[in-house]
């Protein structure tokens, strides 16, 4: 006890001087319910002997019978005994509410007190006793657990970001190897949770990988130590799917140096990596977005259509700690007004006419642990959106009909082509959900000012081999056509004329004649020099098929040989150009 005690004796006093004010004593006994450390008022220490508080009292329940201490290490659970709770009848005016302190293997190691003499006759009045000595016995747990595992890795998880520099739920304790060495009583509930057990059994997770329970190795977990942001560094349960904030300390005898924040910065996730080449502007806002991955920061994407907005919301979820839970996206433009609620937040059974005997979940309670992707948000009716901002700044969700909110933990992105902050001003969209839904802003630029169109191609083409299993290629004429074409349609339309290209060519190069027609529609009609230069050419180039198709004697089975091109391939590069057989003599 005596390592216990010293770390135990500042969180006695602190204890004592919250309580003492109210009539209260405090406690530390050992395992066996012998009082090892009391702090009382000495002008009341007869009144207090007489009722059992004294150093070196013995409160085991084989003794006593029932009472605080002595019931606590039967159970291993907090809780209150009050008045004629007690089986002595010395006991019965006194209030003593205690907390289990375990050691890093879950061993009980003592008990913590706090008595009152006189106290109301209601049971209730000791709700905010127990909460309290709860607290202090976390404390003392937790400071006595990193103490004794100075020597292991100690990992500290936290549900709350805002509190988790100065107060830790959770700790667990890893050997070299990743294992787990111990655990605080928190983290034993914890992974008691996890695997779907009572927290007594918990101990079975002793001697387990790190990586049973969270999404990491030990080799990764280098990266949360050190100065770190703590909102950068979130980890999720393999089992659950619930987020964490994560700080790590390593053994006392072991300096770990943090890797440099620029190398960091400048690597991007594999995901992140596949949304762009190397295209400036998109560059910068993937870099700003990999330091903000493992935050719960609201994204908003905004983009003409088909710039691929809901490819990079899923590059992000697939790049954060939040992968391995659910991506929902949500079209707010296609969902009915009167249906979008129901969808949303989803209902209770019998709420309304025609609603499922067992209720809807929502698509909202469906992101739990994921990522919700709210794909043109500026559709959503005004009504919806009040609701929406509640559940952003509650963190949980109404079902229609329900009486009792749901918990939700998740990541929001939301994309729209319309300019939100024109219709705030406007009054159509409500201005507190966007700066709710605000917290980055990334701008994807169209397909007609980027200038990675090679690259996006080049990915493209990858994955549509050759029917014999030959790379695909752009020929250079081909390349020239889809850089100088406008791109209305951005992306989603680029993806069309791929798979139209890739379906019609004869040969692993694509070629001009491979393309459809609409990439040789000029959008910027207003440059008139360009279209004269088309003109020029598509007139150079009829003239030079015209001579190749008369060499061939108008044969369009020769010409085809002559080119190298097959029959279908000539016969769309004559339609293109507008050059057609002579009519026949008769």
């Amino acid at each position: 006890m005596e390592e216990l005690l010293r770390t135990a004796r500042f969180g006695v006093e602190a204890l004592y001087r919250q309580v003492a004010g109210l009539g209260y004593v405090v406690l530390l006994s050992d395992n066996q319910g012998i009082t090892v450390d009391y702090i009382g008022d000495e002008a009341t220490t007869d009144y207090l002997r007489a009722a059992g508080l004294y150093m070196g009292a013995d409160w085991n329940e084989a003794r006593a019978g029932t009472n605080g201490t002595g019931t606590c290490i039967a159970t291993g659970e907090s809780l209150t005994i009050h008045q004629s709770d007690h089986f002595d009848a010395t006991h019965i005016p006194l209030t003593c509410t205690v907390a289990p302190i375990f050691d890093p293997v879950g061993n009980l190691s003592a008990v913590l007190d706090i008595s009152a003499l006189c106290s109301p006759r209601e049971k209730s009045s000791q709700f905010l006793a127990l909460q309290m000595v709860r607290n202090f016995a976390h404390r003392i747990e937790t400071a006595s657990f990193i103490r004794s595992c100075s020597r292991n890795w100690i990992v500290k998880l936290t549900a709350n970001q805002a509190l988790a520099e100065v107060d830790t739920d959770y700790v667990l304790a890893l050997d070299s190897s990743g294992r787990i060495a111990g655990f605080n009583h928190h983290a034993r509930q914890l992974l008691a949770e996890e695997m779907k057990t009572g927290w007594r059994d918990a101990k079975q997770a002793l001697g387990r990988p790190i990586s049973d329970f969270l999404d990491c190795e030990i080799d990764g977990l280098t990266r949360f130590v050190g100065p770190n942001s703590i909102d950068r560094n979130v980890m999720r349960l393999t089992s659950s799917g619930r987020s964490l904030f994560i700080q790590v300390v390593p053994p006392a005898t072991m300096r770990v140096l943090p890797a440099p924040v620029h190398q960091e910065e400048n690597k991007l996730p594999k995901a992140l990596k596949a949304v762009a080449g190397e295209d400036p502007s998109i560059q910068r806002n993937l870099k700003k977005l990999s330091r903000l991955l493992n935050t719960n920061m609201s994204v908003l994407v905004s983009g003409e259509t088909g710039t691929g907005k809901e490819y990079l919301a899923k590059a992000i979820h697939q790049s954060s700690a939040r992968a391995q839970g659910p991506f929902i996206p949500v079209n707010c433009g296609a969902l009915p007004e009167n249906l979008i609620e129901s969808e949303l937040f989803g209902y209770e059974g019998g709420s309304f006419t025609g609603a499922l005997s067992k209720g809807k979940k929502g698509l909202i309670r469906e992101a739990h642990g994921g990522t919700l992707f709210l794909d043109e948000i500026g559709d959503m009716p005004l009504g919806s959106q009040t609701r929406l901002l509640r559940v952003l700044a509650e963190r949980e969700v109404m079902p229609i009909g329900g009486t009792r909110p749901y918990p939700v933990d998740m990541r929001v992105i939301a994309a729209s082509h319309w300019d939100l902050l024109g219709m705030v001003k406007k009054g159509s969209f409500r201005e507190d959900l966007y700066f709710r839904l605000n917290g980055v802003t990334i701008t994807l630029p169209p397909l007609r000012d980027r200038v990675d169109l090679a690259w996006l191609v080049a990915q493209l083409l990858e994955s549509r081999a050759y029917p014999d299993g030959s790379a695909r290629s752009l020929a250079p004429k081909a390349v020239g056509v889809l850089s100088s074409y406008a791109w209305p349609g951005n992306i989603r339309e680029l993806v069309n004329v791929i798979d139209f290209a890739c379906a019609v060519a004869s040969d692993p190069e694509i070629g001009v004649d491979d393309l459809p027609d609409q990439v040789f529609r000029r959008i910027d009609d207003d440059n008139e020099a360009s279209a004269a230069d088309a003109a020029r050419s598509n007139s150079k180039q009829a003239a030079s098929l015209r001579e190749d198709l008369r060499r061939a004697g108008w044969n369009i089975s020769a010409t085809a040989r002559l080119l190298g091109v097959d029959r279908t391939t000539l016969h769309r590069r004559m339609r293109r150009l507008g050059v057609t057989l002579p009519p026949r003599s008769m």
